[in-house]
């Protein structure tokens, strides 16, 4: 009996000791602090548009080099692919009968020289004899004749052995222009016909074209960007362009707009445009494809931000613009081309808000973040 008399109050003590812990109020938890973001001014700086086509690479000058007379062919006088200047030799067609027809002119033309140095000897003595009146003026008349017919031999045997001389250059056949010559197309010994066979071929290499099409939509833009005056010539025309070949990721050779063709095409609704550019190492060849970028717009104020600072919600682009209290809203904007590494927006921002940069996945709406202010350089390599 006196063993339960002590455990009962013990028991008693520790249940209102257990109450008294329940009952005393349960300290609140600090709430976290707003997520970091790194936030930026966006750039804002002269710029102008670019836009960029593929296209392909064209020879100024094409040639197909053909032979003028007609013979058997005696000799090539190229290596296949090699670089040509105008006036190399290049084939040569068997000279022999050309040569003897040019020497049979020239001894026409020595005839016809003798008879009519003699026609003219003639007619001075029959005009002496005219003014004494020992002779008739029929027989002046008749020797007068025959000088104006020996003359007119003459002239003909001239132009006989110019021909004849003309024939036998040809024999000879020249590179036309100056550039990278094709494979031989006929072999030696064969008969060449004259205007028909095809000999090789010639493309010019420097300088050299680049044909691209712009759409309908873009070209509209141009003219009202570039104002076409009366005169109808283009002010795009004569402006500079950047072209890369399809191996280069960036453009870095400069060309330079030169025609715009005087028509949309009905079955693309595309305008051809050329662009010319120098190519004085010769690595460019006739028929590569190419991109091409173009000035797009006139200079001006541009705005710029990041990719990564624009966020999609469904079909619409935006940016969150961070207050002075650290909250942040949804800006909708209007993005553009990309120019030193930056988005355009053409629409949404003026410049001088604050935009979050980084942790856009941190951002909700109508909460506050702690920003991190950081500079944009003025050109992003990435």
């Amino acid at each position: 009996m006196r063993f339960v008399r002590l455990v009962l109050p013990v028991l008693m003590l520790a249940s209102l000791g257990a109450c008294g812990d329940e009952a005393q109020p349960k300290k609140a938890q600090a709430a976290p602090p707003p997520p970091p973001v790194t936030v930026a001014k966006p750039l804002v700086k002269e710029i102008v548009e670019q836009d960029d086509f593929s296209g392909r690479f064209d020879a100024i000058d094409i040639v197909e080099v053909r032979a003028r007379v007609s013979g058997y062919l005696e000799s090539v006088a190229f290596t296949d692919g090699s670089v040509v200047k105008k006036g190399d030799l290049l084939f040569v067609i068997d000279r022999r009968p050309y040569r003897a027809t040019l020497d049979q002119a020239e001894a026409t033309l020595v005839s016809a020289q003798a008879r009519l140095s003699f026609a003219e000897s003639d007619l001075e003595r029959a005009e002496s004899l005219r003014k004494t009146g020992n002779i008739s003026d029929q027989l002046l008349d008749q020797r007068r004749q025959n000088y104006l017919t020996a003359k007119a031999e003459l002239d003909r045997a001239e132009a006989t052995v110019r021909e004849a001389r003309l024939n036998y250059e040809f024999t000879e056949i020249r590179a036309p222009i100056s550039g990278r010559i094709g494979r031989k197309l006929v072999s030696e010994g064969n008969l060449v016909n004259a205007n028909q066979s095809l000999l090789t071929t010639i493309v010019s290499l420097d300088p050299i074209y680049f044909y691209f099409d712009v759409d309908e939509r873009s070209f509209l833009a141009y003219c009202r960007a570039f104002e076409v005056p009366a005169d109808g010539v283009h002010r795009c025309k004569s402006s500079s362009v950047k072209l890369a070949l399809t191996d280069e990721k960036e453009p870095t050779r400069v060309g330079t707009l030169d025609f715009v063709d005087n028509r949309v095409d009905q079955a693309t609704g595309t305008v051809r445009v050329r662009a010319i550019l120098p190519n004085k190492d010769l690595f460019i060849t006739p028929g590569l494809f190419g991109q091409v970028r173009v000035p797009g717009s006139k200079p001006y104020q541009g705005v710029l931000v990041p990719d990564e600072a624009i966020a999609t919600d469904q079909e619409r682009r935006l940016v969150w613009v961070v207050g002075d209290d650290g909250g942040v809203s949804a800006r909708p904007v209007r993005p553009g081309p990309r120019i030193d590494g930056y988005r355009v927006v053409r629409q949404g921002l003026k410049g001088d808000e604050t935009i979050v940069i980084n942790g856009l996945q941190r951002v909700r709406p109508g909460a506050k973040v702690t920003p991190q202010m950081t500079s944009l350089p003025p050109k992003r390599t990435s």
